[in-house]
C-alpha cells in the first residue's frame, strides 16, 4: 500500500476521517473488499505513483490501454493507490466517455463501439443519452478509501456488493438510482449528479474485471459520503431487527417438522 490516511475531511464529512467511513462503510455492509475511491483532476497529485501496468499493443482502430476497461481499475483500486492518464484508460471508449476523459465522437468509429451497436448490446439513442463526468479532467485516482492520501480529494466512493447489501441500500436512500449496462456510467451519476446510483452490472464490465456472477457495484458522490453512511447504518439496524424476527417466527415450522 502506498499510503496511511493522517487527515480529517470535515469539510466534506462531519469530522470524520476518510479511513473511519471506510470503517463504517464495511462494518454495516460487511463488505467483502474494500471500499474505494475516486477522483478526478487535471493536475496529477503529488507523489502518487502511476498505474504500472504495461500499455498494450494498439488494436487496427488505434485502441491501447493498461488494461482492458477502466472499470479493471476498480479491481485494484481495493488494494492500492495509483493515478491514471487518459491514455491508460483508451481500450474502453464507453468507459473513456462516461469518464469524460474521450468526446463520443471521437469513439464511434472504433470496433468496439461498431461491435456493441452491431450486437444489439445498446443503440445509437442510447449511447448518445449514456451521463458521462464533466470537465475533460486529465487524470483519474483510484484507491482504498481508508488510505486515501492527503493530497487526493476523492469525488467518489465505490462499493462491490452483492444482492443482500444492495436491499440495504435501497432500504436506505431513496434517491438510489438502479442500472444496467454500461456498468460504467454510475461513476458519472454519482459525481455529476450527486445521488448515488448502483448497476447490476454488465456483460462487458464483467467479462474484464472478472467480476463473481453475485457481484454489483454502487457509486456514492464522496460530497454525501456521511449523510449517506448515517442512512445505511440506520437502514441496517431496521432489517436486523426485521432479519431477527422473521428467524423467530420460522422456528415453530423447523419445531413441527
Amino acid at each position: 500500500m502506498l499510503y496511511l490516511l493522517h487527515m480529517d475531511n470535515s469539510s466534506l464529512s462531519g469530522n470524520f476521517s476518510w479511513n473511519q467511513q471506510a470503517a463504517r462503510l464495511s462494518a454495516a455492509l460487511h463488505l467483502a473488499a474494500e471500499p474505494a475511491a475516486i477522483a478526478f483532476t487535471s493536475e496529477k497529485p503529488r507523489g502518487v505513483n502511476n498505474f504500472d501496468g504495461p500499455m498494450s499493443e494498439k488494436s487496427e482502430d488505434g485502441r491501447q490501454g493498461r488494461v482492458a476497461a477502466g472499470c479493471v481499475f476498480w479491481m485494484h483500486a481495493a488494494e492500492d493507490t495509483f493515478v491514471t492518464e487518459k491514455q491508460d484508460h483508451g481500450n474502453c471508449s464507453v468507459g473513456s466517455f462516461t469518464h469524460g476523459l474521450t468526446e463520443l465522437k471521437e469513439s464511434l468509429g472504433n470496433t468496439d463501439i461498431k461491435a456493441l451497436l452491431e450486437s444489439n448490446w445498446i443503440d445509437g439513442e442510447s449511447v448518445y443519452a449514456l451521463p458521462y463526468v464533466k470537465g475533460s479532467p486529465n487524470y483519474v485516482t483510484y484507491g482504498p478509501l481508508k488510505e486515501t492520501p492527503d493530497v487526493v480529494k476523492p469525488d467518489v466512493l465505490l462499493l462491490r456488493i452483492n444482492g443482500r447489501q444492495l436491499m440495504i441500500l435501497s432500504d436506505a436512500l431513496p434517491d438510489l438510482k438502479i442500472v444496467g449496462k454500461p456498468q460504467c456510467h454510475i461513476i458519472a451519476i454519482a459525481k455529476e449528479e450527486n445521488v448515488p446510483a448502483a448497476s447490476v452490472g454488465c456483460a462487458l464490465s464483467r467479462v474484464r474485471t472478472g467480476m463473481r456472477p453475485e457481484e454489483m457495484t454502487c457509486a456514492i458522490p464522496a460530497k454525501r459520503s456521511e449523510e449517506i453512511i448515517s442512512k445505511i447504518e440506520d437502514a441496517v439496524l431496521v432489517v436486523n431487527t426485521v432479519a431477527k424476527y422473521a428467524a423467530q417466527d420460522a422456528r415453530k415450522f423447523s419445531q413441527s417438522a
